[in-house]
């Protein structure tokens, strides 16, 4: 499994005010999707295969 580097995380473009440190960060790996909160980014973090999350993204378009 691949590993994120602080490179690989990309911060919604809803970020909300300030700093962008208010939404969820999304890290697109080769095997799985990451995502952790933006506030506390060493804290959990969720994996789910990739074509969960593009599936999701489709249906809410």
């Amino acid at each position: 499994m691949s590993i994120p580097t602080p490179d690989t995380w990309q911060s919604s473009s809803f970020s909300g005010g300030g700093q962008g440190d208010a939404c969820v960060e999304v890290a697109d790996l080769e095997t799985h999707m990451a995502i952790r909160g933006s506030k506390a980014p060493a804290r959990a973090t969720l994996t789910f295969p990739p074509h969960l999350l593009h599936q999701s993204s489709e249906q809410q378009r």
